[in-house]
């Protein structure tokens, strides 16, 4: 079992706007890797944007972007016309292609969120942006499924072999975590605090294993939790300008 700690993430300070930058293939504590990667998930940044941020309208391209938000909302628009908000209510998973355009605001609340990056199956795929209404969120430890390949069936889809969900448990109780042959878990927690294999795993970490499972989990306090499940050797592009790069 490897565990990634919140101080191995890159912190971005900017006034209202702070991200924690991770790179999940440093969960296996080798920077000497030439790829930061793990698979095709690239990049994860832990985000918080105070009352009033603006982020103007910019283009991304070849990446699967999706947006979770732990608390708050965020105002988003783009350049077939949308305006939407994003909440933990509303999540949104922006898959660029070829090229999409958007700008993000916080004009009425905080936000705390995470933004994730993973590399496509391809280059240049047409490009489209998705949202889940999850009116009801359960809170008794649930593992939700919010997005994956289209074959899974998730509400959000991923044109990769990642899997997301996630969980909100209280303290005191044991989770299991979902599997699935082939695929690597990568769990991180959003907030809270957990116990998985007798090692403690606080807000901003995370965990993998590759050989067992993650079976055992206790709930230290009250948690969000976030699993994906990798496809390590899936097919992917570098072309995406965030997703793309490996250091």
């Amino acid at each position: 079992m490897q565990i990634f700690k919140s101080n191995q993430a890159y912190h971005i300070d900017q006034g209202i706007f702070q991200i924690h930058l991770m790179r999940p293939g440093l969960i296996f504590g080798d920077s000497t890797l030439e790829d930061y990667a793990f698979g095709p998930l690239s990049r994860i940044d832990h985000a918080t944007l105070g009352v009033g941020g603006f982020v103007g309208m910019h283009e991304h391209s070849n990446d699967e972007i999706f947006s979770y938000v732990l608390r708050g909302e965020m105002l988003h628009k783009d350049s077939i016309g949308q305006m939407v908000t994003v909440s933990p209510n509303n999540l949104m998973m922006m898959n660029a292609g070829t090229s999409f355009y958007h700008e993000e605001s916080t004009p009425d609340n905080p936000i705390e969120m995470l933004q994730i990056f993973i590399r496509p199956e391809a280059p240049d795929l047409p490009p489209k942006v998705q949202f889940f209404d999850r009116s009801v969120i359960p809170l008794n430890g649930e593992w939700t499924l919010l997005a994956g390949p289209k074959e899974t069936g998730a509400p959000l889809e991923i044109r990769q072999q990642v899997i997301v969900y996630d969980a909100h448990a209280k303290a005191n109780t044991q989770l299991h975590a979902p599997k699935i042959e082939g695929l690597a878990p990568w769990l991180y927690v959003m907030e809270g605090s957990i116990s998985v294999n007798d090692v403690v795993v606080n807000k901003g970490d995370a965990v993998t294993d590759l050989t067992s499972d993650l079976s055992s989990i206790s709930v230290l306090k009250d948690s969000t939790l976030v699993l994906f499940l990798v496809k390590m050797d899936a097919p992917m592009t570098l072309a995406g300008p965030f997703s793309g790069r490996k250091r």
